[in-house]
């Protein structure tokens, strides 16, 4: 009679305690694949969370500075620099500086690596007489913006007046009823009128502006410029003072005037943005952090509890079962059955009880992780759940299971060799 023939015996005649053994076994299992299931959907819904999060704040921030930037190229810049030596009174009383500097400062800011400007203008700017139609304007002379030498190129916010061309104000155009395509005199030389500014309600209603070397040749300022138009970054922690530090550093013979405009209403609004998003971002992450931690914690103590009862009812189980097979230990040890024989039956029946019960809790476990992984993540469809079946965990568990059913029966299977078929069999 073989082991096996003798455990399928036993297995046959002793059904419910090896259905209740194996239930154990699948019920202990069956909580560590749902537990592992669940964290790992959490994993992935928060990942999931966060990136959504990310993507719809992103698209957003990038409306705004595409909303940004318009309003800086209808509205100009929020930052100028201008002659140190330039009194601050006269240079609000005329509305531009009398004072000039070298036109390669600009070109100085440009190849520094400041972290705070962008978008470099240099200009010259004047009030003169437009003798050809005798009244006062004000010209602006530009040759568009001056890349940075440490960024990569992006579109300017005010493109360069070609030579020849002219862009004219609003109240300018009216009054002289210029339009698009014209040519006009203007100090003797001839302009084509290449665009009409939108009325803005300010001193650039009355202005001119043209290439920057036909300005200064004009105005007698030859390799000199009045301004530099910028624009400060986006940095909630540079104030004006610090930006006057930086900008002194780089220009020592240059004053900055940060402008309180619509620029930087616009500028601080997306800031606020970016800083309420960062913090929803944070108070998300804590409270997914908060929630998982939770779940941790109730598989940390539900796992081990669940193992420890399946392992003290094998135990329990065992040892009844026993008891109740004395008389039959009792027999076969009278037909000859040798002790150890006796034990590697009753390990083989723990570990196929183990191994059952490891299968039929690994398929119980993925089911409830999946329904479960739905219900509690409702970000995740319930097709996604099988994604996070532990399938090297399983396989584990297939080893692990018979071994440690076989170690809760270890001490049971030894008293049942140990025993002396005489007591057993003269017992009353």
């Amino acid at each position: 009679m073989t082991i096996w023939h003798l455990v399928s015996n036993e297995i046959a005649h002793r059904r419910l305690n090896f259905a209740l053994g194996a239930l154990a076994v699948a019920v202990a299992t069956g909580v560590v694949v749902t537990a592992v299931m669940v964290l790992r959907a959490h994993d992935t819904a928060t990942e999931g969370q966060l990136g959504r999060m990310q993507a719809e704040a992103d698209q957003r921030l990038d409306a705004m500075e595409d909303d940004y930037r318009q309003y800086m190229k209808e509205l100009g810049f929020n930052l100028l620099i201008i002659p140190a030596k330039q009194d601050l009174t006269e240079f609000w009383t005329r509305g531009y500086a009398t004072h000039t500097m070298p036109e390669q400062n600009v070109q100085i800011l440009a190849n520094s690596r400041s972290t705070t400007i962008r978008h470099l203008l240099p200009i010259v700017q004047k009030q003169v007489l437009w003798p050809e139609h005798q009244r006062s304007i004000i010209l602006i002379g530009t040759r568009g913006e001056i890349p940075l030498a440490h960024r990569l190129p992006k579109e300017p916010m005010l493109l360069a007046v070609p030579p020849g061309q002219a862009v004219v104000g609003d109240r300018l155009a009216r009054d002289l009823q210029l339009k698009v395509g014209q040519t006009v005199e203007f100090m003797g030389r001839s302009f084509e009128v290449a665009k009409v500014q939108p009325e803005r309600g300010t001193a650039e209603d009355a202005t001119i502006w043209i290439d920057l070397a036909t300005a200064q040749e004009l105005l007698g300022m030859d390799g000199q410029i009045n301004a530099i138009e910028a624009l400060k970054c986006l940095c909630a922690d540079i104030g004006p003072e610090e930006l006057r530090r930086e900008v002194a550093g780089i220009l020592p013979d240059a004053t900055v005037i940060l402008r309180q405009n619509k620029v930087t209403v616009r500028a601080k609004a997306r800031l606020r943005a970016q800083a309420e998003h960062e913090q929803a971002m944070e108070s998300e992450k804590i409270h997914r952090l908060t929630l998982r931690r939770t779940r941790e914690n109730f598989a940390a103590l539900l796992v081990p509890a669940m193992i420890v009862a399946a392992v003290l009812s094998i135990g329990l189980l065992a040892f009844g079962n026993v008891k109740q097979r004395a008389v039959e230990i009792g027999i076969l040890r009278t037909l000859g059955v040798k002790s150890p024989r006796i034990f590697i039956l009753f390990l083989s029946r723990a570990a196929l009880l183990g191994l059952l019960g490891a299968v039929l809790g690994c398929m119980a476990g993925l089911g409830a992780g999946i329904v479960l992984a739905g219900m509690l993540e409702q970000t995740l469809q319930l097709s996604q759940s099988l994604a996070f079946a532990p399938a090297v965990l399983m396989a584990g568990l297939m080893v692990a299971a018979p071994l440690l059913s076989a170690a809760a029966s270890w001490v049971p299977a030894l008293m049942a060799s140990r025993q002396n078929p005489a007591d057993i069999l003269t017992a009353p």
